[in-house]
């Protein structure tokens, strides 16, 4: 199962968005959202928090770089303008890379890699973290990657772990996901949480983990996760 990748591209001329589309097609598996008002696109942005960003800089209302400065931490962003002034403004805000108008296919190949690498690092970065909780009187520290799934029971949450152990803490089912990177994990049940990272398949009733373990679907959360993982 190949993870889709999340786009947002933000131009205010039309034809720029097209080829952006068009772009994106031929690479294949690119989910893309275009956006010819920025204030539009800037909502989608903060509310999605999708993967790469496409971010032309010269447009009415706000510019790119004002939007670059107000996106949410780690977003990777890649400015497309016709402006080369605006080059050293925008890898001051840590964009990917410069788009420089007109820019061909194989030039955009390459900025989508550098973002895809930028990317990688980040989602590396994010699973070797841990979360620390509570077990009896002892703090208990659990790496991201080890954990398979959460089940809520009365009151307490039970953290299965890859590496056989499991831990039980009195921690309710929503406030342990809060600890948790969204990213990577997915509610999929009132009493069930599970780590994408360890779903081999899925269909309407139930999740499979690498291990072949089955863990119920709720109703109530089919459709979003149908969305999610198909």
């Amino acid at each position: 199962m190949s993870e889709r990748i999340r786009c947002v591209a933000i131009d205010d001329e039309l034809l720029a968005l097209d080829i952006i589309e068009k772009f994106c097609q031929r690479m294949g598996n690119i989910e893309l959202q275009t956006f010819y008002d920025p204030v539009k696109g800037l909502d989608a942005i903060l509310r999605d928090k999708p993967d790469i960003v496409f971010l032309d800089i010269e447009m009415d209302g706000i510019n790119g770089l004002q939007i670059a400065a107000r996106l949410p931490e780690n977003t990777c962003f890649v400015f497309t303008t016709a402006y080369l002034r605006y080059a050293l403004e925008g890898f001051d805000l840590d964009a990917v890379d410069y788009l420089h108008k007109p820019f061909s296919y194989n030039r955009f190949q390459t900025a989508f890699s550098k973002a895809l690498r930028r990317i990688g690092l980040h989602r590396l970065q994010t699973a070797s973290q841990c979360i620390t909780v509570k077990q009896g009187y002892s703090n208990i520290s659990i790496p991201i990657d080890d954990i398979l799934y959460i089940e809520a029971v009365e009151g307490y949450s039970k953290i299965f772990r890859a590496s056989g152990e499991c831990i039980m803490s009195r921690i309710l089912l929503k406030n342990i996901l809060a600890l948790l990177p969204q990213d990577y994990f997915l509610r999929i049940h009132r009493s069930f949480i599970v780590s994408k990272l360890k779903i081999r398949s899925f269909n309407k009733q139930e999740i499979i983990l690498d291990d072949g373990f089955a863990l119920p679907i709720g109703r109530q959360y089919a459709a979003e996760i149908s969305n999610i993982l198909s």
